[in-house]
């Protein structure tokens, strides 16, 4: 008789990581850290992307390059590593690097939650930016940064330079991912994509209805690239999730940005303070 999954608790650097086992799904955990949901993997199924933002990154992927097709991709921040195992499953053989400054959080996740087998996925307990930086260029096809100290982005991973290293790492056809958290009057989430516009050509949003009509704080997923990304495709996709969002992009964002200014390094603040239980748990 198996016995029940029971949730471990560890220190790390970034506080008291959990790894809580979902009562209602055979192989799913929870990791939180200091009580704010980081991830949530399903170790029988790693296509099942509980939180929102991730199904969204995930469509993001899916239309980086043709179906199954192999990429070279670049994390910025692990959790729970997820979105490597969603790649591994969905394009066999790619090979995947993922860089997190906490290697006690790492080692926990890997303790516990233990990567496929013959899943290319390098980790590197590293500074994420630090990583960037010395990454080969024109070494990846996406680059996904999804970094946060507590539930603030670090303000070296929001400036024009930090725009400039992803553009150098990444190949001519590939996109740069970002997660963000903000509500209107979105000045921060503004202020990102004027800094990566800096750099790729095509931009585009994607976050919650009610997110963009300024009702509640919530995730944003940032989506640039040098080259055309199909957003119409992507906005397809969104729409016919459980909890769908909408792709916003062109004159729309233009709008939704309106008088938003690259972010140099000597200007960088963290994002946006939460309002209070907006991701927290008990």
């Amino acid at each position: 008789m198996n016995e029940e999954p029971i949730p471990v608790t560890r220190a790390v650097e970034g506080g008291t990581a959990k790894l809580l086992p979902d009562i209602d799904q055979e192989g799913g955990w929870l990791l939180t850290v200091d009580g704010a949901p980081q991830s949530y993997v399903d170790l029988g199924d790693a296509t099942h992307l509980e939180f929102e933002y991730a199904r969204r990154v995930a469509h993001v992927l899916d239309l980086a390059a043709e179906p199954g097709k192999a990429l070279d991709v670049l994390h910025l921040g692990g959790g729970a590593l997820t979105l490597p195992r969603y790649v591994a499953a969905t394009r066999p053989g790619s090979r995947q690097r993922v860089a997190d400054t906490d290697a006690a959080l790492l080692g926990f996740v890997q303790e516990h939650l233990p990567l496929p087998p013959g899943a290319d996925i390098a980790l590197a307990a590293e500074d994420a930016r630090d990583f960037l930086d010395a990454s080969p260029a024109a070494s990846a096809d996406v680059v996904i940064a999804d970094v946060y100290d507590g539930v603030h982005v670090p303000p070296h991973l929001t400036t024009v330079s930090c725009a400039q290293a992803a553009g150098h790492v990444l190949r001519e056809s590939g996109v740069c991912v970002l997660n963000v958290a903000d509500a209107a009057p979105f000045r921060f989430a503004a202020s990102q994509v004027a800094t990566f516009r800096t750099v790729f050509e095509h931009i585009c949003v994607v976050a919650e209805p009610s997110v963009l009509r300024g009702r509640r704080f919530g995730n944003i997923v940032v989506a640039a690239s040098h080259e055309p990304f199909p957003a119409d495709a992507l906005a397809r996709r969104t729409a016919s999730d459980a909890f769908p969002a909408r792709v916003v992009h062109g004159a729309a964002l233009d709008r939704l940005t309106e008088g938003a200014v690259p972010v140099g390094d000597g200007e960088a603040a963290p994002s946006p303070e939460p309002p209070e239980g907006a991701f927290t748990i008990g």
